[in-house]
């Protein structure tokens, strides 16, 4: 119930704070946009056609692929056609030069391009015409190395779909935001997006010092925040296309994500116990015998619940279809727990088709 509260404070914190009155006047620097392509995710062409449609004076739009025959590509092209005056380039990234194959093309579109304002997102991020213009312009608050930003899924029609959404803007989104205020300030980075300089991305070794690892976000986050500098959640937030998930590859995937989270951020893993409300309210009920505090305890506690789930999903990304589906709250929260004890185990993923281990965060393909 305390991190209900904690995380109804955060939301309430980050939906009314304006980052933008100390910046400006600044300069909007030309940037380049990374976007590793592998395969396709659920309305690519039009979450690509998002980034050419920019409120911004200069930026290009770089897609790797590391196959010329990758699906990916002939979006591209098409997006090429539509948008004749935008700078977008189809860079092949053929060196296999790590575990991590995204990172492995990063390094070659860094190497590639032609600003030293960078910013990476996911290939199924769809952004607003004003993102650049507010990702950059918190680029450039004093001390600031990284800006990175919420997102909120958009489901398709399948029950497992509608699941991970929920999770994402009741789960997902107040620990990111319970973690920026217990830890005073973010030591990670999410992979909806990732802006940064240059200079900064060197003076940690470049992509090619986390070529090897799964969490490569998170990983560039924290080695910018260990020396020292901010990591800043920006107030654009982002939206990302689910997959029609069976229920089967819904828990494949909060697996994979428990166990990058538990090599990543061990202790961060174990607190995960302490934001079961609904489980351990219910538990208690069980081992009170029904006690009548008991049930007055379950109350408060669903109520609590219910709050943090409007203010983290509504008031904080916006993401208003998630009301729809409140009722699955209890579901939702009745699996977290089995999935955390899930992840406590083994150390093989899987991951766009290829089977991996995990060893102290690096990837072992294993098939």
């Amino acid at each position: 119930m305390g991190y209900c509260a904690l995380c109804i404070w955060a939301a309430r914190r980050y939906a009314s704070e304006s980052k933008f009155s100390r910046v400006e006047g600044l300069d909007l620097l030309p940037v380049s946009i990374l976007k590793p392509l592998k395969g396709t995710d659920p309305e690519m062409y039009e979450s690509f056609r998002s980034h050419c449609v920019q409120d911004y004076p200069s930026y290009e739009i770089l897609f790797g692929v590391t196959d010329a025959n990758d699906p990916g590509a002939a979006l591209v092209e098409s997006l090429k056609q539509e948008f004749p005056r935008q700078s977008i380039r189809l860079v092949l990234c053929e060196k296999n030069l790590g575990a991590n194959g995204k990172v492995s093309s990063l390094v070659q579109l860094a190497a590639a391009a032609k600003f030293d304002t960078l910013l990476v997102n996911d290939s199924d991020i769809r952004v607003a015409p004003d993102y650049l213009r507010t990702v950059i312009t918190e680029l450039q608050l004093p001390n600031t190395a990284l800006v990175t930003c919420l997102y909120r899924g958009i489901p398709a029609n399948t029950l497992a779909s509608r699941l991970e959404s929920l999770g994402i803007s009741t789960d997902f989104v107040p620990g990111v935001l319970a973690a920026e205020q217990v830890e005073r300030g973010l030591h990670f980075g999410l992979g909806s997006t990732l802006a940064f300089r240059r200079k900064e991305l060197e003076a940690i070794g470049g992509f090619e010092s986390i070529v090897d690892y799964l969490a490569d976000d998170y990983e560039l986050g924290k080695r910018i925040a260990d020396r020292g500098l901010k990591v800043v959640l920006s107030n654009a937030v982002v939206e990302t296309f689910l997959p029609a998930y069976s229920f089967a590859g819904f828990l494949m995937h909060q697996l994979r994500w428990a166990r990058t989270i538990r090599v990543s951020r061990p202790g961060g893993y174990a607190g995960l116990l302490l934001t079961y409300t609904l489980p351990w309210a219910l538990l208690c009920l069980v081992l009170a015998r029904g006690a009548t505090w008991a049930w007055a305890l379950l109350g408060v506690a669903v109520m609590l619940r219910i709050t943090m789930a409007w203010a983290t999903a509504v008031s904080a990304v916006n993401d208003k279809r998630a009301m729809r589906w409140f009722w699955l709250l209890p579901v939702r929260d009745f699996l977290a727990p089995i999935v955390w004890i899930a992840g406590m185990f083994g150390n093989k993923i899987v991951w766009r088709g290829h089977e991996f281990e995990l060893d102290k965060g690096k990837l072992k393909r294993v098939k």
